[in-house]
């Protein structure tokens, strides 16, 4: 089966439902949803001027996945690059950004790590808190500040979400058991009476893993987390958010390529998150303070003394709206956040930035929507930045025009400054920081054009390109090459962090979500996107991430019910450019194609289900980076219980 064959089964499928929905006179399910990742302030996502997809939390509960990075990987045009299954670790890539270049947020603050972008996938909120995610592609840095590069992910809680909630609880459980001693769990419970909202949840992954070179890709994985909400006026709240993540891992060749490497690796953080809100009248004044700590401890293999990391964020954010009239929202803010690490390997250092902008969303005449934003950004490193931003979209009858041009910087995190620093001596593949690197800048620009074909279905279209200079990638570099010899192997060669001169990205994509309710056990859902990319680089030898990216990415989730019946699928194909890589690894697949299946019976009026779900259904064998094993056909079981 090709990819061809693939497609255009997929699309049979949508048109299908849609012509049988296009004679449907109600308008059920809304394709132009509110959101407020674009402005900070609640609008349709058409009047944005940008490319914003919108996955209900609910979601995971019935596609073929068990983390939030698995359920991103289907999501048309998010590449998400795999270390290890359900959720071990995996890089977010956005429009051939690196994995540094995508900023996750989480109630409105960001989660990027002070010590490595491989950390952004580490989000510290059960599945069951989760309201709504909400994906921005391209250039946001004018509002979020440094990593809002390639795009923005953005995760709204039940309790921290601006939305009117009815009296009453919901308690929700989902067991799995699996090949390869797996074992997982996802619960939560939520409640609201009068002015409180309270939320808890866990998931836990487990598993002893499918075999890798010498040994078993073993993951313990534990998030639990919990949120509450006081109204305590009718203009006035106050929200605060906990979340504890443990992860425990075979961390096989997660970051170099020698023979030698049988690494584990343990991450614990912890997630504070405290919000004040008031609104009255035209006026809505937001303030939200956020501490992250990460423990992480990585050894190389047993007889090597470990890595021993602390980071550490703080952050704050002031926002403050105010309604000019029913065409126009100005909205101000500033910013603060401080960065520190301390660390058996990259040293101990801190650094602060700070930021203040102001975003406007003018309405002109009935069809025209206008979002300006400028940011004036502080680096205690890189210095003063002046990063502006025009969006803008025009409504004619059934098609919305959009456009974006804006510029983005991004200041290397710790580990691409300082890895492998203290560390004596460093084996012959690993990845040495560099503490000379200067910060990031590019400008990005966009149009595009979605098409709502009935009021279930939309086709999105977007062309982008990103001008990028002083991009940080790791370079293959000789020993005699490195500007820094003391602690590593004459003649090895290594991952050097550098800057790259400039690197142009060009691509288009399309996306075609379709979301259609017939009646209350009869629905259809979907989402496909294809993306096809190109990246070139003014430095001749290839650098890590920008070679690694997806040149074509194809990648879908279907779910379908009928009555006690659902099926759901998801997958994707992924071409990018040859990577030679030596022995013993397997080599970094070229192309894949990916397909999971799930089958859920619902029992008890929806109180009780049952389901078996297939992973890798056609047992592909494939990697994704550096040459780390990825699992192959993966059979599990479960049943679930909402109440």
């Amino acid at each position: 089966m090709n990819l061809q064959k693939i497609s255009l089964m997929s699309l049979a499928l949508l048109g299908v439902f849609s012509n049988a929905s296009a004679q449907e006179k109600e308008k059920e399910i809304e394709l132009d949803p509110i959101t407020v990742t674009a402005s900070l302030t609640p609008v349709s996502a058409s009047k944005t001027g940008r490319n914003i997809l919108i996955i209900k939390g609910d979601v995971l509960q019935k596609l073929p996945v068990q983390s939030i990075d698995e359920l991103l990987r289907y999501v048309p045009g998010v590449e998400v690059q795999s270390r290890g299954p359900m959720g071990a670790q995996a890089d977010f890539t956005i429009r051939g950004g690196t994995f540094q270049q995508v900023l996750v947020i989480l109630d409105g603050i960001r989660l990027n790590d002070p010590l490595s972008g491989h950390f952004s996938s580490y989000i510290p909120i059960a599945p069951s808190e989760i309201d709504r995610i909400e994906i921005l592609k391209g250039a946001s840095s004018a509002i979020y500040g440094t990593e809002a590069v390639g795009g923005v992910i953005h995760i709204i809680s039940k309790a921290f979400a601006n939305k009117k909630q009815t009296n009453g609880h919901k308690i929700n459980a989902q067991f799995t058991a699996g090949d390869f001693g797996l074992f997982n769990t996802q619960a939560g419970a939520f409640v609201h009476q009068k002015n409180t909202t309270a939320s808890v949840g866990l998931v836990t992954n487990n598993a002893k893993g499918q075999m890798l070179r010498g040994t078993k890709g073993y993951y313990n994985l534990t998030t639990i987390s919990a949120s509450v909400k006081q109204q305590l006026n009718e203009n006035t709240s106050i929200a605060y958010r906990f979340g504890y993540d443990d992860r425990d891992f075979n961390a096989q060749n997660f970051y170099s390529v020698s023979p030698a490497d049988s690494a584990t690796e343990s991450v614990i953080s912890r997630w504070h998150h405290l919000k004040f809100q008031h609104q009255k009248n035209k006026h809505r004044f937001s303030f939200d303070a956020g501490y992250k700590e990460a423990d992480d401890v990585y050894r190389f293999r047993k007889a090597v003394s470990p890595n021993v990391n602390n980071s550490s964020l703080f952050q704050s954010l002031a926002l403050y709206d105010y309604e000019i009239n029913d065409k126009s929202v100005i909205t101000g803010g500033a910013q603060f956040i401080s960065r520190k690490i301390v660390s058996n390997d990259r040293g101990n250092h801190e650094v602060s930035n700070a930021g203040a902008f102001v975003v406007l969303n003018q309405k002109i005449g009935e069809n025209l929507q206008l979002n300006p934003a400028l940011r004036i950004d502080w680096n205690e490193r890189a210095g003063w930045e002046i990063i502006p931003q025009l969006n803008a979209s025009y409504r004619l009858e059934s098609i919305l025009f959009r456009g974006s041009i804006g510029r983005t910087t991004r200041d290397a995190d710790f580990t691409e400054r300082f890895n492998n620093y203290q560390r004596n001596p460093v084996p012959a593949g690993q990845r040495i920081g560099n503490p000379d690197l200067i910060a990031e800048s590019s400008l990005s620009y966009e149009l595009g054009a979605d098409y709502f074909v009935t009021p279930s279905l939309k086709i999105s279209t977007t062309w982008f390109e990103r001008f990028q200079n002083d991009l940080v990638d790791y370079v293959t570099t000789p020993y005699a090459s490195m500007p820094r010899q003391v602690n590593l192997i004459p003649g090895g060669i290594y991952l050097l962090a550098n800057n790259i001169n400039k690197v142009n990205t060009t691509g288009i994509e399309t996306d075609i979500q379709y979301t259609y309710k017939f009646s209350d056990e009869h629905s259809l859902a979907g989402g496909l996107g294809f993306v096809w990319m190109r990246s070139r680089s003014s430095d001749t030898i290839p650098s890590l991430y920008v070679s690694n990216h997806a040149r074509e990415l194809f990648n879908y989730n279907i779910m379908y019910r009928y009555k006690k019946l659902a099926v759901s699928v998801s997958g994707l194909f992924k071409n990018r450019r040859p990577q030679a890589i030596a022995a013993p690894f397997i080599p970094i697949s070229k192309d894949y194609f990916l397909l999971n299946a799930r089958l859920d019976v619902y029992l008890l009026k929806d109180k009780l289900g049952v389901f078996v779900q297939a992973d890798n259904l056609f047992n592909k064998r494939y990697s994704d980076l550096l040459g780390t094993f990825m699992p192959q056909r993966w059979v599990m079981g479960g049943v679930k219980v909402n109440l």
